[in-house]
């Protein structure tokens, strides 16, 4: 069977979501919003039915792929046990439904032409996406307080660590991709958001260690690291000059707490009170502690917190305080919604696959510096890693595009890993300290391994990939924002690309 078609697949699967928006209205539901989950929902079963499958196990591919479906499927169970309103239920779990499916498409054996199909089609989305947000909330908002809610991407974070890698590891510059960075620093700031900022450095350190597996390198990084953070914060200056009422703003944010009564930030205060009332509901019985409230469970905020916004919001409003959208918080929300039986074990297991992935890649770096498909594991590292990065402010799942975008990510993350981790070399469990004289390329023979300096024609041809594509330059353009030309099929062989 030829799987011609599955190009346009990828891109009818990552395209639609990209033009979702959010609605003026939190109380109205809008015909447009669900038309774009339909296409991708298609797309996203087709693809399951011709991507092709891993033949190896992989403890860690098994450990992620098992609590998602715990997280997403266990929520059936809470529901049946809460019977919440099945609307909310239904609206609430959808992003994490895109999530699973993202993951389940991306965290297969997929050739290398799907690869950077899947690359470009997520990079030119979170651009659509950066781009279309912010012409509409500029369209339908009012003053500048309610314009800087709705002008930012839920992708933004995901597409600034693409770009960072490209500028810190890949050490790639193009005016194409420097300006749309420029540009998402600029909503940044228009935004006057302080998480996005966070998110923005940690990010940056993420790449900084990435490109840096020895301690000298660590050095050279920290010197391009104050050159690009001085190049970053001239261009911050300049956009705040620009801009003398978003200064304004972001002086007030940053003070914020200075003008209070309690002395006490008040949005951190709102997201405190959230938190602790998922918390109390949780907690209160050991039911709900074992299996959550139910995703689309209503949550308040709690009156602990009543004394600290006095001068902030009436009494009458902080009561009137009612949501059953998933939460600002992604790890505490996790709890509530699925408690420890389904709810803990997704967050923690992915926690868990970045920082597996992150230390594997430093390795593999160091050891094996140009091995075909590296690229691709650090580029997917730094997309998900937006994840966590995003928590700090909101739920990085909570809208269906970034639910559907971070799913693809930790896919391609995971399957990249388990390809590389069958080829190359594996760390070496050290029972006495190792002499002066070690080098990585006397380690022992490892079964089933490439080891170092053994040829790149044999390490593609065990990652699956075809030997047209091992040059030096092909080493490392296999991403969305390098020319990529598709290797010729040979002759005498089925014409067949997954």
């Amino acid at each position: 069977m030829r799987h011609q078609y599955g190009t346009p697949w990828i891109w009818i699967f990552l395209l639609p979501l990209a033009l979702d928006y959010k609605a003026t209205d939190a109380n109205t539901g809008h015909f447009a919003q669900f038309v774009f989950v339909i296409p991708a929902f298609a797309a996203g079963l087709a693809l399951l039915l011709i991507a092709p499958r891993f033949h190896e196990r992989s403890r860690l591919r098994s450990l992620v792929t098992w609590s998602v479906l715990l997280c997403v499927l266990g929520s059936i169970v809470a529901q049946l046990i809460q019977g919440n309103d099945t609307g909310n239920y239904l609206r609430t779990l959808l992003p994490f439904l895109l999530f699973m499916l993202g993951y389940l498409v991306a965290c297969r054996p997929w050739s290398e032409s799907r690869i950077t199909q899947f690359e470009k089609a997520l990079f030119v989305g979170n651009v659509i996406s950066l781009v279309f947000t912010f012409v509409y909330g500029i369209l339908t908002s009012g003053d500048f307080e309610e314009v800087r809610y709705r002008i930012v991407s839920v992708t933004l974070l995901g597409l600034q660590g693409v770009l960072l890698h490209e500028f810190v590891v890949a050490k790639r510059f193009s005016a194409t991709t420097v300006a749309i960075f420029a540009a998402s620093l600029v909503v940044e700031l228009l935004s006057v958001t302080r998480s996005l900022l966070v998110g923005t450095v940690l990010l940056f350190l993420i790449a900084m260690a990435l490109s840096a597996p020895t301690m000298r390198q660590i050095w050279r990084a920290a010197n391009r690291s104050i050159v690009i953070g001085a190049v970053l914060a001239g261009m911050a200056g300049v956009a705040m000059l620009a801009f003398p009422t978003v200064a304004e703003h972001w002086t007030q944010r940053i003070f914020a707490s200075e003008e209070t009564r309690s002395g006490k930030d008040p949005t951190t205060i709102t997201r405190l009170a959230e938190m602790r009332d998922q918390y109390d509901q949780v907690t209160a019985e050991p039911e709900t502690l074992l299996f959550g409230e139910g995703y689309g469970h209503y949550y308040h905020y709690s009156p602990l917190y009543l004394p600290d916004l006095a001068d902030q919001i009436s009494e009458q409003d902080f009561y009137a305080i009612n949501e059953y959208a998933a939460g600002h918080n992604f790890w505490v929300y996790q709890l509530f919604a699925g408690g420890l039986v389904f709810g803990i074990a997704m967050p923690l297991a992915t926690l868990a696959a970045l920082a597996v992935c992150f230390f594997s890649y430093r390795y593999w770096r160091s050891v094996v510096p140009d091995a075909p498909m590296l690229p691709v594991l650090g580029r997917a590292i730094m997309l998900f890693a937006a994840l966590p990065a995003t928590s700090i402010g909101g739920n990085p799942l909570g809208p269906r595009f970034s639910g559907l975008v971070f799913g693809v990510a930790l896919g391609l993350m995971i399957a990249t890993h388990a390809r590389l981790q069958r080829a190359l070399p594996a760390r070496v469990r050290r029972s006495r300290p190792r002499p002066p004289s070690w080098r990585p390329e006397l380690m022992p023979e490892l079964p089933g391994r490439i080891q170092p300096g053994t040829g790149r024609a044999d390490l593609a041809a065990t990652l699956g990939m075809s030997r047209t594509s091992n040059s030096a330059s092909d080493a490392g353009s296999l991403g969305a924002l390098v020319p990529h030309t598709s290797p010729a099929h040979r002759p005498n062989r089925p014409n067949i690309v997954r």
